[in-house]
């Protein structure tokens, strides 16, 4: 169908109204089937039928590549569900669309659409007028494009419901409908609930295969649920179900997460696997890459990316470097996360002249920066105390175009507080809050850190008041910082005040609380005492890590006292060997 230039100037609620959107994608000539794009590898493009009936594949389809084409009226559907917030008005203009083979496709291709943008609220809107209360014949794709937008917003028993709402129309649930369900049990918590839909399938003759592995793996993860992340990948393999490349990935991706907190000189690292060594962390993605390449599985460019993730989170740039140039041997170009990746590794092992040099050849290889690079380079210059350089790139950055995000203030503001730079930390803070950029939880605990290793109590008694107050709460990590910054200073009386006072505000302390703690005491050499904390920590049942067993060391005087730690730390470790690649 012709759209006249008359009609492109009709708002699409008129045209809606006057029953005129009743355009089409483009069709095949011979079956008169609606065609969608996929871009693949090579640049290759090929073409599909019809997406009705097909349910939708997690895990391709729309969430690797497939970009749906938009016809003219659903270019301007997809402008008007965009704007217009209120269901009814949505439903009534769509009440006019003609029930036919092309009003469905714009439908669904808009649908799509919305989800490459993360647009969840029009997309529930579209498919709940589609199953509901258009003569539409109900259809899984609509069904788990529902799901997955109420999975998306946390609502599960919303998913829950068009789930049951799905079994009653008679409709066959697809794997890909249980991924979602999966999925959005997880983002709530709910692993119970996550075990009961792998039942479920089983009942409708669907073993769980890769794509519904990976889709609780992923949820895990994002739950923050590693460990548990970890046995479903066994029980995935124990099961026979062949692990993917996504699903190597993922698993690749989680032993290179790895979080740090830095408190004075000390920086104390947390592994998000607490039962593993940090060191290991890298060694067992290595250990997953070599294992996927054994069963034939071939790496992709995401697998390689998370593999160089893996070393740069411990500044092993060497192994990064390695890693990729293996990726461009196995014939793979490497994209804007690669380098940032590699550039990241630099950075974190205290190379920042060797992240500039990766960002231009970056720059040389046609591969242009975005804003993450911008920012490893403002973080490899801080980190290395180049603060002038480290505001250069923010400049540049800014001239560039290129908004600074809170993250990109937050790296500049860590910049000058190694620095001590009072003045410069609190201009940068007024400049956030002046570009609309309220300073958040972690911005205000780095204020107040910085403060404190000043000396200057007052002024971090007074953030500590104003977020307690304000719409920022102080976090475990708040009185992290009080207590290590009071038992530097020898206050142990504050000290324990702020400790005993955690249960009272439902914090819980955690092994950087108790490490802290410790460290008080430890300074002072009061062994006795150091034990009787370490105790505590275990009775509270909160795992020692390496900062922990180096602060207790720290604590003994005598080889007696060396030799008992060591005991006591290796006796806590013993069955967790770790084997490291040689």
């Amino acid at each position: 169908m012709v759209i006249s230039d008359a009609e492109k100037r009709i708002p699409v609620v008129e045209m809606l109204k006057s029953g005129k959107a009743t355009g089409s994608i483009s069709t095949n000539m011979a079956n008169g089937e609606s065609l969608i794009t996929k871009r693949c590898p090579g640049n290759d493009v090929i073409r599909s039928g019809s997406l009705r009936g097909q349910g939708w594949k997690y895990g391709s389809g729309f969430v690797d590549g497939i970009f749906p084409v938009l016809s003219p009226v659903a270019h301007q559907i997809l402008n008007f569900v965009r704007k217009e917030v209120d269901p009814n008005n949505v439903w009534a203009a769509l009440d006019t669309l003609p029930v036919t083979h092309e009003t469905w496709d714009d439908l669904i291709n808009v649908a799509v659409q919305l989800r490459l943008n993360k647009q969840w609220d029009p997309i529930a809107l579209i498919c709940q007028w589609i199953l509901y209360k258009s003569s539409f014949q109900t259809d899984v794709m609509c069904y788990n494009l529902l799901i997955d937008a109420y999975g998306q917003k946390s609502l599960y028993k919303k998913a829950e419901e068009t789930y049951v709402d799905l079994l009653q129309a008679r409709c066959i649930p697809t794997e890909d409908t249980y991924a979602l369900l999966i999925k959005a049990y997880c983002a709530c918590g709910l692993l119970e609930k996550a075990e009961a839909a792998f039942v479920d399938m089983r009942k409708y003759g669907l073993p769980p295969s890769a794509i519904v592995y990976n889709a609780y793996i992923d949820g895990l993860m994002k739950a923050g649920n590693p460990q548990r992340a970890i046995e479903i990948f066994q029980r995935m393999k124990n099961d026979g179900c062949q692990p993917s490349t996504d699903t190597y990935t993922l698993l690749i991706n989680l032993h290179g997460k790895v979080s740090s907190v830095v408190f004075g000189s000390e920086l104390f690292f947390k592994s998000d696997l607490l039962e593993m060594p940090l060191a290991s962390q890298s060694y067992m993605a290595l250990k997953l890459f070599n294992e996927m390449r054994s069963q034939k599985c071939r790496p992709d460019i995401c697998t390689y990316t998370a593999l160089v993730n893996a070393f740069a989170r411990e500044g092993l740039c060497e192994k990064a470097e390695e890693i990729f140039e293996q990726m461009q041997e196995d014939k793979l170009e490497p994209d804007v996360y690669t380098y940032n990746a590699l550039m990241e590794a630099y950075s974190r092992a205290g190379f920042p002249y060797g992240a500039a040099e990766i960002f231009s050849l970056m720059r040389h290889m046609g591969c242009e920066p975005d804003r993450a690079s911008y920012n490893i380079m403002v973080d490899a210059y801080g980190r290395a105390g180049l603060h002038e350089d480290a505001q250069a790139v923010f400049n540049e950055m800014k001239r560039l175009g290129i908004t600074p995000t809170m993250k990109s203030h937050m790296l500049l503001l860590c910049a000058y507080s190694r620095a001590r730079n009072v003045d410069k930390c609190e201009e940068i803070v007024n400049q956030m809050s002046e570009s609309g950029l309220e300073p958040d939880t972690f911005v205000l605990n780095s204020m107040m850190h910085l403060y404190g290793r000043l000396g200057q109590f007052e002024k971090m008694e007074e953030v500590l008041t104003a977020m307690e107050k304000g719409p920022y709460g102080a976090d475990i990590s708040t009185y992290n910082i009080l207590i290590n910054i009071y038992g530097r200073a020898g206050f142990f009386e504050k000290m324990e005040g702020i400790f005993q006072s955690l249960p009272t505000k439902n914090l819980k302390p955690d092994v950087v609380t108790w490490t802290s703690r410790l460290g008080a005491y430890s300074r002072k050499k009061l062994y006795a005492r150091c034990l009787e904390i370490f105790e505590e920590m275990i009775d509270a049942g909160c795992h020692p890590d390496g900062g922990t067993a180096k602060v207790l060391l720290s604590a003994c005087s005598s080889e007696d006292q060396i030799e008992q730690v060591t005991t006591v730390i290796r006796t806590m470790h013993k069955g967790m060997e770790v084997a490291l690649p040689a």
